[in-house]
């Protein structure tokens, strides 16, 4: 027996054998627990008897590209409402990866749709919350995105890391993804405490999908406890094209991270380009981070990025490169919008734009 629930974890009083019935759009189904004679619920015991209670060891399985959970486990080869169950102690059985996960996975996109046309649930999860539209996106496959929104796959469902298919999307760098998710209502700004899809674009260094993102009203100070802001993710990554879309389009240049910059990442990875980049976006050379230091003391004496911090201690900007700052600063985030309607020449308007 199956119970539907909503993907808040709401248990819904309906029950049907497998493969009778697919979950309705908005439910997500569950393996239900076995019911003792006392009404208890009680999973039922796999293995020999006399194996002792609890999980199975799991086998180690290897890290998804653009995943922050290691315990995505591909089954393959099921019927539509079948699953590959895992004991976990007195839980019971909670669903695996389906056929309807494989195919999104794989892009099979025919097959996929016959799994659906047959029946099987498209908000069928794993142990990690993995739902298939979860799978096609991490793995860019638009068209397998594309049925499984038609047949009514929660949009905004959270995995075990709290990621949506959205981020998934972005982490995958496919734009169509990100475009028929955000067509279909998945919010650019998910309330998560980790990664949002605009630092997931950061990190694969998509800056089309990044520039995609901010024209939808991502938040460019979005801030995750392990990465800092999107900015920071970008300088660590070493993706300038995604930088400059970030910096251009308002994002703080000093924003901190246990007081850390954007400039700290760019010393560290010891990018002169991206270093003279943020400097003339007005990264603060003289910033110091939780232990003290600035920028300049994570490079080596002699080194290029040590010279191009010198000159710069030497050099200061323009007063024209200065007033370019401030006027971007008072301009706030988006400030593009708001310097191409003001009443001077385009000359002008380019250089405050940074064009």
């Amino acid at each position: 027996m199956y119970v539907c629930a909503d993907a808040g974890g709401r248990d819904a009083a309906l029950a049907a054998s497998p493969g009778k019935r697919a979950c309705s759009a908005g439910e997500l189904q569950l393996p239900a627990l076995t019911a003792t004679s006392a009404g208890r619920a009680a999973p039922t015991p796999i293995g020999p008897p006399g194996w002792p209670r609890g999980p199975p060891p799991l086998s180690p399985a290897p890290r998804v590209a653009g995943t922050r959970s290691g315990r995505r486990v591909a089954a393959s080869g099921m019927e539509p409402g079948t699953a590959d169950g895992r004991f976990l102690g007195d839980v019971g059985f909670w669903v695996e990866r389906t056929a309807v996960h494989e195919a999104a996975q794989q892009g099979e996109a025919l097959r996929l749709q016959q799994l659906i046309e047959s029946g099987a649930c498209v908000n069928q999860v794993t142990v990690d919350s993995i739902t298939p539209l979860h799978a096609a996106s991490l793995q860019g496959q638009a068209q397998c995105v594309q049925l499984l929104l038609a047949a009514g796959a929660q949009v905004d469902a959270r995995n075990i890391d709290g990621s949506t298919p959205l981020c998934d999307a972005c982490a995958s760098g496919s734009i169509e993804c990100v475009k028929l998710l955000l067509s279909h209502g998945a919010k650019v700004n998910p309330p998560l405490y980790t990664a949002s899809p605009l630092h997931e674009a950061c990190m694969s260094g998509n800056s089309e999908c990044v520039r995609l993102l901010i024209d939808v009203g991502a938040n460019l100070e979005a801030h995750d406890c392990h990465f800092g802001t999107p900015l920071h993710v970008a300088c660590a990554r070493e993706h300038l094209d995604c930088v400059k879309v970030l910096l251009k389009a308002g994002a703080n240049v000093n924003a901190a991270k246990l007081h850390e910059t954007a400039l700290h990442h760019a010393a560290k990875v010891k990018n002169v380009d991206l270093i003279e980049m943020l400097i003339e976006f007005g990264g603060n050379i003289y910033a110091r981070d939780n232990r003290g230091k600035k920028p300049s003391d994570y490079t080596w004496s002699s080194s290029a990025p040590a010279k191009c911090f010198e000159h710069y201690e030497k050099t200061p900007l323009t007063l024209s490169q200065l007033c370019r700052v401030s006027l971007r600063k008072a301009t706030g985030v988006r400030g593009l919008e708001k310097i191409a309607r003001l009443d001077i020449p385009s000359r002008l308007i380019d250089y405050l734009s940074y064009n």
